[in-house]
């Protein structure tokens, strides 16, 4: 895609989408309900992933990463997810990418070089550690503090719904924390400060998802946990805009995901209909069916389009031909979009294949438990993208909690 309405991708693009699918129809789809039901990601997965750049995709060479653009990331997002359709697998890299790039354009030189080449080589993971027990969307109501002591930012506070703990305890990495340092400047007083899970003050629990099972979610507390100042993620107290950013990025992705599995849900779906018969005939026959296929190709198709225009002002961002205000709003459009009609058509499908498609049997009832984590909040839930564009089509002072 270049400056024009131009849908074409560059023939590097092509090659590497192609490959990408090359393998994840060979290694990664015949593994899904591995995945689904043993709560994990192979470690051979992991170790492909590294091995092709993806997990270091957005991670600047110079660290181990590609150093690639959001439109190839989202690509690879899309085709990982279309190859684990419970999207765990896309989970895991896709917090690589976006947050691995915040990391990489706002972390200290002594913790880029400490953790960004051991992410690219599937070493180390990172994440975002945003929601307290008291709610995601609404950083003011948080309650996590930082205070610096002598050479050390002292934590206190509790996260939970965090994707990757357990995978983080394992292998090493930790997460980019929003804390306040500053709480009587409410939004301008958030700070990001990485956070290793490895040391002393920090206690962990899990919690039991219904999909994407093979990745973990789950929570830690910081009690007096001390990591050094140069774990702070850009400048004190502007934590609350790299936050945004990431988030803007990581939506992107999201949607991506969603696309990717509800693809290959159709794809399914569709071999479905033409070989289950009813009263003599293929299912794929009948009018009803038809139409629910192609409102949902049309949907699918939309959301699709909607991810690669974001990726694409993503990258016009990045160059500076793009402000950052433009950016939330199409992130927010895919990922309010792209979730929800992603969950509708792998329901459909679903349907399509009756007691077959609700069984341990078919990969679609993970798709289904997966897709439907997307629309429930991760990386902001629906009503919050609604706010989000309202916000940039109407103006700030139309905010609901604007005074």
């Amino acid at each position: 895609m270049g400056d024009g309405m131009d849908f074409s991708l560059s023939d590097e693009q092509e090659v590497f989408k192609r490959n990408l699918r090359e393998w994840c129809e060979r290694k990664l789809f015949p593994r899904v309900k591995e995945i689904d039901e043993e709560s994990k990601i192979p470690d051979e997965i992991i170790r492909d992933l590294a091995n092709m750049g993806i997990l270091g995709l957005t991670i600047p060479e110079e660290y181990g990463g590609s150093g690639l653009d959001f439109l190839t990331a989202a690509l690879s997002v899309e085709e990982i997810a279309r190859g684990d359709v419970s999207v765990a697998t896309a989970v895991l890299v896709l917090l690589q990418q976006s947050w691995g790039y915040i990391l990489s354009k706002y972390g200290s030189e002594e913790l880029k070089e400490e953790v960004l080449p051991k992410v690219a080589k599937g070493e180390a993971f990172v994440g975002i550690g945003s929601t307290e027990p008291q709610g995601g969307s609404d950083l003011l109501s948080f309650k996590s503090t930082a205070r610096k002591e002598d050479d050390s930012w002292v934590l206190n506070g509790e996260k939970v719904y965090i994707s990757l703990v357990r995978e983080v305890e394992e292998r090493g990495g930790g997460f980019l924390t929003i804390v306040k340092t500053s709480p009587e400047l409410e939004h301008r007083g958030f700070s990001m400060i990485f956070v290793p899970l490895s040391i002393d003050g920090v206690e962990t629990t899990l919690f039991k998802n219904m999909g994407r099972t093979g990745v973990s979610t789950g929570g830690f507390l910081m009690k007096e946990a001390r990591v050094p100042l140069n774990y702070l993620i850009g400048e004190e107290n502007k934590g609350f805009y790299i936050a945004m950013e990431g988030f803007n990025v990581a939506r992107i992705l999201v949607a991506a995901a969603c696309v990717g599995a509800a693809s290959k849900a159709l794809e399914i779906g569709m071999d479905y209909i033409k070989q289950r018969k009813l009263f003599g005939y293929p299912i794929g026959k009948f009018e009803g069916i038809q139409f629910q296929l192609s409102d949902n190709y049309a949907k699918l198709e939309a959301s699709r389009l909607l991810v690669y225009k974001a990726a694409w002002i993503c990258n016009q961002w990045m160059n500076g031909k793009a402000d950052i205000m433009e950016l939330a709003k199409a992130s927010a459009t895919a990922k309010l979009h792209a979730p929800i009609e992603c969950y509708r058509i792998a329901d459909d499908v679903m349907t399509w294949m009756g007691a077959f498609g609700y069984s341990k049997e078919s990969e679609i009832q993970a798709c289904v438990r997966g897709l439907r984590s997307y629309s429930v909040g991760a990386e902001g839930a629906q009503n919050v993208m609604r706010i989000i564009i309202a916000r940039e089509l109407l103006g700030k002072e139309f905010l609901p909690y604007k005074k």
